[in-house]
């Protein structure tokens, strides 16, 4: 049988997805699309899973699309329709992790450019090997930042450092990634995914529906003025409020006790 193109392994309430196409540095191909939105899929509809850790195989993280792979459908006149691949596999791709109602934390163990790149920042922490690196890779082939890429640099780096890194693709240390907020952290190799395991699990011990609606609150905050944000801090703090983990988290401070979230 044919090796998996993305291996699903669990430990406790942390699942770890791994990109496995080490030979070709875990480029995306539709075959490997084919299995990892469903892992994504599956993940968010357990309800024992409480965090989830993206990697790859191997000494890459992911090399972004690879240009051979027999999902680049032509288009009229022959040429590939990029768009529609964009629509067929990166968009349902990017929207699910954006998502999913647990967090995911890319573990980025070794180069990642192009979509590969974008996939990792879509996620809610990357945590980045000292010897990965980041490349906005579609300038070199005459395209723009695809799997959200264009939406998520701007507003992780601002204008200035967005439009250099998508126009000269030029590769960025995982230090100087920390350094500009492009990541959450640049790691020692060998502590990678100890540190991605250990932040997961931290995770995963909290209220989860409250982690949720944060990152919805802040991404949907981007595009408000000052009064309509509070308006939506109201909203979410209105829902929150009557779920368990709240009433949780209460008692739990008032007897000087740790919590146990359970709501997700």
């Amino acid at each position: 049988m044919a090796e998996p193109l993305v291996i699903v392994a669990a430990q406790g309430a942390v699942r770890t997805i791994t990109l496995n196409r080490p030979q070709s540095l875990n480029s995306f191909t539709a075959a490997m699309h084919a299995q990892l939105l469903p892992a994504l899929d599956d993940a968010a509809a357990d309800a024992e899973v409480r965090a989830i850790v993206v990697t790859g195989a191997g000494r890459g993280f992911c090399a972004g699309q690879d240009l051979n792979d027999a999902g680049m459908a032509a288009g009229e006149g022959g040429a590939p329709d990029v768009g529609a691949v964009i629509e067929r596999l990166y968009r349902p791709l990017a929207t699910r992790v954006r998502t999913m109602p647990v967090p995911v934390i890319a573990a980025v163990n070794g180069v990642a450019a192009g979509a590969g790149a974008n996939f990792a920042l879509c996620c809610d922490f990357v945590l980045a090997a000292r010897g990965a690196s980041f490349i906005q890779a579609f300038s070199r082939i005459g395209l723009v930042p695809d799997c959200g890429g264009t939406w998520l640099l701007p507003r992780l780096v601002g204008r200035a450092r967005a439009l250099g890194l998508a126009m000269t693709g030029d590769k960025l240390s995982a230090a100087e990634a920390e350094r500009i907020g492009l990541i959450w952290k640049c790691v020692d190799d060998g502590a990678l995914m100890d540190e991605a395991l250990a932040l997961a699990h931290r995770m995963a011990a909290m209220p989860l529906r409250a982690l949720a609606a944060t990152r919805r609150a802040l991404d949907a905050s981007m595009a408000l003025d000052f009064a309509d944000a509070i308006t939506l801090e109201a909203d979410a703090q209105r829902e929150l409020g009557r779920a368990g983990d709240f009433a949780e988290g209460v008692a739990a401070f008032l007897a000087k006790r740790p919590p146990v979230f359970k709501d997700r």
